[in-house]
């Protein structure tokens, strides 16, 4: 039962969206001539009849593609109306300048201010929708929240209309919060996205002057492109009659934006990059690639799975490999050991030849000897040294004697047990030593 309340909603809106048109586009042609009584007025140069489901979204602001205007063409949208008190003068200003523009409304205030909707209709400018209570962080909301924004703001600015309708199948996210699922909601509604091309900032505390200086200069850096306002703020008021007149001045031209019905026909185009604000020329260089269609991969091959060698399996097991930073393995305090190589850490050499072998050291260098007569005879100079001596100059003299005092030193020490003697013998109580080649040393105990 649910579901059959929502599909007849949904035909519902539909209808809605699509009846009512008519009126609106031949009150907009009409105002695209002479405004009369207002010779010097700005006027509306053109209407632009657009497919929503031709281009789902727009605005360079946060899209690719834009309304394809010409240089010096401007849209001007509003949003967040009405409110009778600043929205009637922005209607006013407009009608005295014979301006068409965009109205994305907010559900809540054209439940609370029908008739400022029906104004709208009236006066021949473009009805759209801009969610039901204009909630901040739309982008973060799921589906099942963002939807009934969309829907009850649908809804209410249908009923507000009344049986004329005239609603377009416009839509503009509150603070240009966009998400992939409301864009794939609005898709299947066939709604139009609207993003921007330049804001200025007439949303924060800033003065009138201010206003106009953002909404110009940024005018100008681009040439072209939709214009976002708000028509509930009292800046926007005092701001949009200086706005208009430095744009007349500056030969920009006023652009109304319609949908396109089945009894009217999207205005043509030469080329579907005429919807970039500023299409890629064969003179001058992009600066980005272009993206690949997604047809280029329809029919692709499957490409070979990769060995399991190549990734570190073995016996069809993934082999662990421990990490510097793995805590999980750390069992006990100090510097952890380094991981061990899956691999041996030393690889057998092969066995070369014997011509390159090195040669076997002999025993006889290895040999430690106690007897001091046999480490003499290889510690005493041999005649040749004694001849190198002798061309020794005098400054080494005193190296040469250290030398030749050294094998003397290097002898052992023999101690010799102390003889146990008699008292009153001689040489009792005396230590003798001996050392080869010097003379005994006794130590006299007194």
């Amino acid at each position: 039962m649910v579901s059959n309340v929502l599909v007849g909603l949904r035909t519902r809106q539909r209808a809605a969206l699509l009846s009512g048109l008519l009126i609106c586009i031949t009150t907009a042609n009409a105002s695209a001539a002479d405004c009369p009584g207002h010779p010097d007025a700005l006027g509306t140069s053109r209407t632009l009849v657009v497919d929503p489901k031709a281009h789902p979204h727009i605005g360079t602001m946060q899209y690719r593609e834009t309304l394809p205007l010409r240089d010096h063409e401007v849209v001007l949208t509003f949003d967040d109306g009405p409110l009778p008190h600043n929205s009637d003068q922005i209607l006013a200003i407009l009608a005295a300048q014979c301006i068409k523009a965009t109205f994305f409304t907010v559900g809540s205030m054209a439940k609370e201010h029908p008739e400022g909707v029906r104004k709208l209709r009236e006066a021949g400018h473009t009805v759209a929708t801009h969610t039901q209570n204009h909630p901040l962080g739309f982008d973060k909301f799921p589906i099942e929240r963002a939807g009934p924004e969309i829907d009850d703001g649908i809804a209410s600015v249908t009923a507000a209309l009344g049986e004329g309708g005239g609603l377009a199948p416009f839509f503009r996210a509150p603070g240009l919060r966009r998400s992939q699922p409301v864009e794939d909601h609005l898709a299947s509604l066939g709604i139009m996205i609207w993003s921007a091309d330049f804001p200025a900032d007439d949303w924060r505390a800033i003065s009138p002057t201010r206003v106009y200086e953002l909404a110009i200069r940024r005018i100008e850096a681009k040439k072209k492109g939709i214009l976002l306002l708000h028509d509930i703020q009292t800046r926007t008021v005092a701001a949009l009659p200086r706005i208009l007149h430095e744009l007349k001045a500056r030969g920009y031209r006023i652009v109304h934006v319609v949908p396109a019905t089945p009894t009217l026909v999207a205005t043509p185009w030469e080329a579907p990059p005429q919807w970039q604000m500023r299409p890629p020329s064969e003179t001058v260089a992009i600066s980005h690639w272009p993206r690949i269609p997604n047809f280029v991969f329809a029919d692709a091959g499957t490409l070979p799975a990769p060995s399991l060698q190549d990734s570190g399996w073995r016996d069809g097991q993934l082999l662990r490999v421990a990490e510097p930073f793995d805590r999980s393995i750390r069992r006990t305090r100090g510097v952890p050991l380094p991981p061990q190589a899956l691999w041996p850490r030393q690889s057998p050499q092969p066995t070369g030849n014997a011509e390159t072998a090195l040669p076997v050291p002999s025993p006889s260098i290895f040999e430690m000897h106690d007897e001091p007569s046999k480490i003499a005879p290889a510690l005493a100079p041999s005649p040749s040294s004694r001849r190198a001596e002798r061309a020794i100059p005098r400054e080494a003299s005193g190296l040469s004697s250290l030398a030749a005092v050294v094998p003397r030193l290097a002898r052992p020490t023999v101690l010799q047990k102390p003889r146990v003697e008699r008292p009153g013998q001689p040489g009792s109580s005396q230590l003798t030593a001996r050392r080869p080649g010097l003379r005994p040393v006794q130590a006299a105990a007194r």
